[in-house]
């Protein structure tokens, strides 16, 4: 259960052009506990590695969240706290995933927001040191919501010609999302797109350095949002009161805003950032 999931037995129109890629890209999708991704953690992970030279490998991964189970997600991925119980932890499992990912791009249905924060937390929480910084992000669902600007039962019905039925899984999601990646790369070739300052470019192209900004709201320097780079490169914050203000700038005026997210509920990877901008502010 994720916010802006995809909802639909994978049925696919077929679809010409390949993926052009330098490195693996991990298409993935992730059932969890309930949609928070710092308390919240993860019941199903599927992936699927498309290869540089077309070829997949694909993976499920079944595991115990040793959390409660909220009745909401329970109902749409089918999931119970009794029915994984014998399966490993995340933490039993966490060096198989990253082995598994290594090398590799990630794409997904709404992943920046959600699949790729939780999955990272999930990680840290098992002492991994996942490195996203090298890896592409691509988010099939801001592809769609920018070029057609229409909502997510829509999405089937445009691309793929088929109505949406309700079905949730992971390797539905994230198979569907890989079909839909392609299609988008047919329909948008050589499409202009127009952003809000009426730069025109054409960003949707068989190229992941493009998709990767195109997926992109703004440059993150953590993964949910919460601190983005500005034009020079420099952390900002992006929430709350000190809303567009450099981070630096704000540790310097309020030191005791640093307490303050260290004993809130941000994901250990904001935290994470927060500490390593408090060092090296010291080192200077």
């Amino acid at each position: 259960m994720k916010p802006g999931s995809l909802t639909s037995p994978v049925l696919f129109r077929t679809i010409t052009m390949e993926l052009n890629l330098k490195k693996p890209l991990a298409f993935f999708d992730i059932e969890a506990t309930g949609l928070s991704i710092i308390k919240d953690r993860i019941v199903e992970l599927y992936i699927l590695k498309v290869n540089p030279n077309g070829t997949k490998e694909s993976n499920t991964w079944l595991i115990n969240p040793d959390y409660p189970i909220s009745e909401e997600a329970e109902q749409i991925h089918g999931y119970s706290n009794d029915s994984l119980k014998d399966k490993p932890t995340f933490k039993q499992v966490a060096k198989e995933i990253s082995k598994f990912l290594h090398n590799c791009d990630l794409a997904g249905y709404n992943a920046i927001k959600f699949d790729v924060p939780m999955l990272v937390e999930e990680f840290l929480r098992a002492d991994i040191d996942f490195d996203i910084k090298k890896r592409r992000l691509i988010d099939v669902q801001n592809i769609f919501m920018k070029m057609e600007q229409r909502t997510l039962s829509a999405a089937y019905r445009f691309y793929l010609q088929k109505e949406l039925q309700d079905a949730h899984g992971a390797e539905a999601d994230a198979m569907a999302t890989y079909e839909i990646l392609k299609a988008q790369l047919d329909k948008y070739e050589n499409t202009t797109f127009t952003d809000k300052k009426g730069t025109a470019s054409i960003p949707v192209k068989n190229d992941m350095d493009a998709l990767h900004e195109f997926s992109s709201h703004h440059r993150n320097a953590d993964l949910i949002g919460q601190i983005i780079f500005n034009e020079n490169d420099e952390e900002v914050i992006n929430f709350g009161k000190h809303k567009g203000k450099k981070v630096e700038e704000v540790l310097k005026v309020e030191p005791s805003y640093y307490n303050w997210v260290m004993n809130s509920d941000f994901p250990l990877f904001t935290k994470n950032l927060l500490t390593n901008i408090k060092l090296k502010m010291k080192l200077q």
